[in-house]
């Protein structure tokens, strides 16, 4: 057995000499305040980060659709909301109209974080950009980038968006926004 000398383990019948403190400094008092403090650490970084989330807004992204549209459905190409059906899979971005040829713009200030390919068969639309800000991530599919590093301001033209007409024929042409962790973007349209 260990023996330790000159501490309050060598002697375990011995009382403690110090002083039990009364009133506001007891441990009761003290594991109180403590949890008021948690409980109002908690409280701060729940509504800070619903504040974000409130906060972040799409501006316009397409030249010509300044209230971001979103598209509807297709007959033959399905719906453009998140979370509509692709036969065997879900839809994990949202479709904004937008024409074919026409500018896409920074929606907020962004970070550039590099080219974004949907598909990866390199076909007419196979192009896209993934962006940073506002505290998001996401990419916009179906854009012919004019660069593919740097930052831009909200309004900046980011590119054009490529020919939907030649892969999809009849489909409403749009951006698709995916965010990178692929929840649902819609709530911040």
């Amino acid at each position: 057995m260990t023996k330790y000398k000159n501490s309050e383990f060598s002697q375990p019948n011995r009382q403690r000499t110090t002083t039990q403190k009364k009133g506001p400094e007891t441990s009761a008092y003290r594991r109180i305040m403590h949890l008021d403090i948690l409980f109002g650490f908690l409280l701060l970084a729940v509504l800070s980060s619903s504040c974000v989330d409130a906060q972040v807004k799409f501006g316009p992204l397409c030249s010509g659709n300044s209230s971001n549209q979103k598209r509807g459905c297709d007959k033959k190409y399905g719906c453009g909301n998140f979370g509509a059906s692709r036969g065997q899979r879900k839809h994990m971005g949202l479709d904004i109209v937008c024409t074919d040829g026409a500018t896409v713009y920074a929606p907020f200030d962004v970070k550039i974080n590099g080219r974004a390919k949907p598909y990866g068969n390199n076909n007419a639309i196979d192009d896209g950009i993934s962006l940073s800000g506002g505290g998001l991530c996401f990419k916009l599919f179906y854009v012919k980038p004019d660069r593919l590093s740097g930052t831009l301001k909200n309004g900046d033209k980011i590119g054009s968006l490529l020919p939907m007409q030649k892969v999809y024929p009849g489909i409403t042409s749009h951006v698709h926004v995916q965010m990178c962790d692929k929840s649902d973007p819609t709530k911040y349209f």
